[in-house]
């Protein structure tokens, strides 16, 4: 689960894989103090996405097989430490350098910590907010594989933002409904085109419905967000490649159409976010044959609109792998990854897992992540 933890004892450098901060000039120690520290976990989306940027609905969930986690420190001046491998400046040689932008692109987890910090000031600032005068250092790890559409960049800035609400003591101030449009914020900040259903389930945790109406956006400039119970989902697996090198290289026209009024597109969306709501009745009726059906149902509407060029051959193979040994499959979000379910039990997971060997994809049961929110927090929802 998604915690603070107050650390007033320096903690091993290996203990639990976590990458400790570089080192500070003696200039920028301060005396010890408790340190801060959250983790945000992975999420699937389940059913509706991508609806979630066309005021549709979504069902989404943490996992807690993934996560990425940033320590703020106390500190005499404001550091943002760069990880020693997301964040690398050093290479052996120009084909060493170009070969990790290949296959790691340009950008790490500080412009994000940067971005979160910026957006929190400004959202403090104009709603009079006060927030005292102390510094910090902040740092991240994550083992969130790239490029699986489990929303490892979101995960980094929902638990900086956990950070700054503590450090700060400003978590009753700003309310849970509010947090996910920070962290679209400062991703936003940095080009990053995305919608608010990754961010909802980030800050909340667990298993989450919900409703991006246009009537609650615009009212309430974010939509209704409904905690579900974890054990209503049935037993999942996820699927994804090591090396996501197909992961669709064609840019969609599916926003700039829904724009231009396009009717199948437009009936489409609202096709997948009408899933969302026959998902959470099946859910709640313990239903699997019809979440069988829904999550299928799921990524062929998705397949018409954007067309396989766009998926990519690698993401269809992940869906169809699953749908060969006769299991449900769809994409966690906009593709890199896929979230199975086999209703006939332990033997259709065997001949999955088989299935995956064989096309060299990376198979795990989801280990659901529970909610994040403290019960003060529960009981403003």
């Amino acid at each position: 689960e998604s915690q603070s933890y107050q650390k007033t004892k320096k903690k091993d450098s290996a203990r639990d894989g976590k990458v400790m901060d570089p080192k500070t000039t003696e200039e920028d120690q301060v005396e010890p103090t408790a340190a801060i520290e959250h983790r945000s976990f992975a999420r699937i989306g389940f059913l509706g996405n991508p609806s979630d940027v066309y005021f549709g609905r979504t069902i989404s969930f943490t996992i807690a097989n993934f996560w990425a986690s940033v320590k703020l420190q106390p500190s005499r001046h404001l550091l943002i430490n760069p990880h020693p491998f997301h964040d690398h400046v050093r290479f052996s040689s120009l084909h060493h350098l170009l070969d990790r932008l290949q296959n790691e692109g340009y950008y790490g987890g500080v412009r994000l910590l940067m971005a979160i910090c910026k957006i929190f000031s400004n959202y403090c600032k104009d709603n009079a907010i006060q927030l005292h005068q102390g510094n910090f250092s902040l740092s991240y790890d994550t083992n969130i594989p790239r490029q699986t559409g489990l929303s490892g960049s979101s995960a980094i800035v929902s638990a900086a933002l956990n950070c700054l609400l503590d450090f700060y003591n400003v978590r009753h101030l700003i309310k849970v409904q509010v947090r996910p449009n920070l962290v679209l914020s400062a991703e936003k900040e940095l080009g990053i085109v995305a919608g608010l259903q990754d961010r909802v389930a980030q800050v909340y945790g667990g298993l989450v419905h919900m409703d991006f109406s246009k009537e609650h956006m615009d009212k309430l400039g974010h939509g209704i967000y409904s905690p579900m119970d974890i054990s209503l989902l049935p037993p999942l697996h996820l699927i994804y490649a090591e090396n996501p090198s197909d992961s669709g290289k064609v840019h969609s026209k599916v926003r700039q159409r829904w724009l231009e009024g396009d009717e199948f597109i437009i009936s489409s969306m609202k096709e997948v976010g009408n899933l969302a709501e026959e998902g959470r009745i099946a859910l709640l009726n313990k239903d699997h044959s019809k979440l069988v059906e829904l999550m299928n149902r799921n990524f062929d509407i998705r397949r018409r609109m954007f067309g396989d060029e766009c998926l990519g051959g690698m993401n269809i193979e992940m869906v169809e792998v699953a749908r060969r040994v006769g299991a449900a499959s769809k994409f966690t979000g906009s593709g890199g990854a896929v979230v199975v379910f086999c209703p006939e039990g332990p033997s259709q997971v065997k001949l999955l897992e088989e299935e995956c060997r064989k096309s060299g994809f990376t198979m795990q049961e989801v280990k659901i992540a529970r909610s994040c929110l403290n019960d003060s927090e529960i009981e403003t929802l």
